[in-house]
């Protein structure tokens, strides 16, 4: 269970009985291969929440009508394997309460185990990097096998990657599903999410933001930044164009130590728009 810090997500005062949405933090980064510090990323992107108003009006929604719990942070205990069973236990009792759950990373390895928690869905992963190896520095739990591990859980045809322009030798392509950066820079967002939405075998989906699939002009502040990414603007397409599919949301590898606080905005800002959208959508109930 999630040990309840001090300050939570904006607006996130309900209960988990009467809550729709679940945020949890998992301040976790023990398989980061560059630059550390994702583990403080869960704190400062709630600090950073408290910056918006209340009310979104671009969506005509206020998120005192919102039913949002905040349940506090997953604390690392033990082997790296240990951390994302206790991660997949914590989805499955959200998913199993019929919430939405709402994960802060960390790194990119608490991804899987949430996925895995819901079953027959399909997964949306935003990211710079494939991030299919079976195993990096002898762990299939690294951050660097994420998409891999996701694959494995939902099965081909179920996931992609979106906007990667990092690809190792040692990563078997022909696999993996995903859309590099460039092809949508040349097409446009529009295009070539849509050609790749279609291609899911299944309607549920859950959305892993990884910000290193944002611009590093935008969002510099990520263990592992990679130039040539999408705008903010792209991401908030893909979020709006999912509606009522999404089922749960992350947003991951943000480093707050890399940047002025910009990179943290920027996901607290997508964390609101994932709500805003599903509440909208006529899919989340209502707040008692």
């Amino acid at each position: 269970m999630p040990i309840r810090g001090m300050l939570r997500f904006a607006d996130a005062v309900s209960s988990f009985e009467d809550a729709q949405f679940v945020v949890v933090g998992v301040p976790f980064d023990k398989t980061t291969t560059f630059r550390s510090g994702a583990r403080f990323a869960p704190t400062v992107i709630r600090e950073a929440s408290l910056n918006f108003e209340r009310e979104n009006f671009e969506h005509g929604v206020s998120f005192g009508d919102i039913a949002v719990q905040d349940a506090g942070d997953l604390y690392e205990e033990g082997t790296v394997d240990e951390m994302v069973e206790s991660i997949e236990e914590e989805a499955r009792r959200i998913v199993s309460a019929k919430k939405f759950p709402m994960f802060i990373g960390g790194e990119h390895s608490i991804t899987p185990p949430i996925v895995k928690a819901f079953g027959e869905i399909s997964c949306i992963s935003i990211d710079a990097h494939l991030d299919y190896r079976d195993e990096y520095q002898g762990l299939k739990n690294s951050h660097a096998c994420s998409h891999r591990r996701i694959v494995e859980s939902v099965g081909k045809g179920n996931a992609f990657a979106f906007g990667v322009r990092s690809i190792s030798a040692d990563e078997k392509v022909e696999d993996a599903l995903y859309a590099d950066a460039f092809e949508i820079h040349e097409k446009g967002v529009e295009k070539v999410f849509d050609r790749m939405l279609a291609k899911l075998k299944r309607k549920p989906v859950y959305l892993s933001l990884d910000i290193d699939g944002v611009d590093p002009a935008y969002a510099p502040g990520t263990g592992t930044p990679e130039p040539f990414g999408l705008t903010p603007w792209d991401v908030r397409y893909v979020i709006n164009k999912l509606g009522e599919r999404l089922v749960g949301f992350d947003v991951v590898e943000v480093c707050p130590p890399y940047d002025n606080g910009n990179t943290s905005i920027l996901a607290a800002r997508m964390m609101r728009e994932v709500m805003a959208v599903k509440w909208k959508s006529g899919t989340a109930k209502a707040k008692k």
